[in-house]
C-alpha cells in the first residue's frame, strides 16, 4: 500500500436523531496511531438494512482500487440480508476498496501492508472476507431479533392500552427550534446537530 492510498471513513447511525459523527474520534485516532491520516469522511442517518445509501455509494464511487473503507464496526456497514450483502460486498471488490474495522483485528493489518506485497494483500483479503461475511450474518440476526422483541413489546403494549408511540426528542426539537431562530439552513441545523435534514423539517412542523 502507497503514501497515495486514501483512508476512507464511513459513518453511520440508524436512526435520525442519533449522531452518526459519535465515531470520529476513535477512528481518527485509529488511523494516526498507524502514521495513517483519515482524507475523506462519509456520514449519514441511515438504516444499515438498507441497501441503498447515497453517501456508502459515493464512496464506492469515489474511490481508487487499494483505498481503504475504514468502520468503527461491521454492523455500521451492514445490516443486509444475504442477497443485499453480496451485492454490495461485489460493488466494494470491483472497486478494489479493502474494509477495515476497527471490530475485526484481522483487517487492521490493511492499512499498512504495501501494495506491492501481491500475495500478503490477497491472503489478508480472503480471510477477512471469510470473517466479513461472519459478522455481516450476526449484524442482520442482532437486526432482526430486535425488529422482533420490538415488535413484540408494541403489541403487549397495545393490548394493555399502554402503546403510545415513538416519543420526541424534545431537547433536540428545542435546540433545532433555536438554531432555525438564528436564520440557520435545515442543512446547516442538521449538521450542528448531528441528525437528518427530515429531523429538523419534523421538529419546525410540529412547533407550527
Amino acid at each position: 500500500m502507497t503514501n497515495q492510498t486514501f483512508i476512507r471513513a464511513y459513518l453511520r447511525a440508524s436512526s435520525e436523531d442519533q449522531n452518526a459523527n459519535r465515531a470520529k474520534t476513535a477512528l481518527t485516532s485509529f488511523a494516526n496511531e498507524r502514521g495513517r491520516k483519515v482524507a475523506a469522511w462519509y456520514v449519514e442517518n441511515a438504516s444499515g438494512a438498507r441497501a441503498h445509501r447515497s453517501e456508502l455509494m459515493r464512496l464506492i464511487d469515489d474511490a481508487e482500487p487499494g483505498d481503504v473503507l475504514l468502520i468503527e464496526q461491521v454492523d455500521r456497514l451492514t445490516r443486509l440480508n444475504k442477497g443485499d450483502w453480496e451485492h454490495l460486498k461485489g460493488a466494494i471488490q470491483t472497486a478494489g476498496i479493502r474494509i477495515v474495522s476497527l471490530d475485526l483485528p484481522t483487517s487492521h493489518a490493511a492499512m499498512t501492508v504495501s501494495a506491492s506485497d501481491d500475495f500478503t494483500g490477497r491472503m489478508l483479503d480472503a480471510v477477512n472476507a471469510m470473517l466479513m461475511d461472519m459478522l455481516a450474518a450476526v449484524a442482520r440476526k442482532d437486526y432482526d431479533d430486535r425488529r422482533r422483541r420490538q415488535a413484540e413489546g408494541i403489541q403487549q403494549a397495545k393490548e394493555r392500552g399502554q402503546y403510545k408511540g415513538r416519543p420526541s426528542d424534545q431537547k433536540l426539537h428545542q435546540r433545532i427550534r433555536e438554531l432555525r431562530g438564528q436564520g440557520l439552513s435545515v442543512r446547516k441545523t442538521a449538521d450542528i446537530l448531528g441528525c437528518s435534514p427530515s429531523t429538523v423539517q419534523r421538529a419546525i412542523k410540529a412547533a407550527q
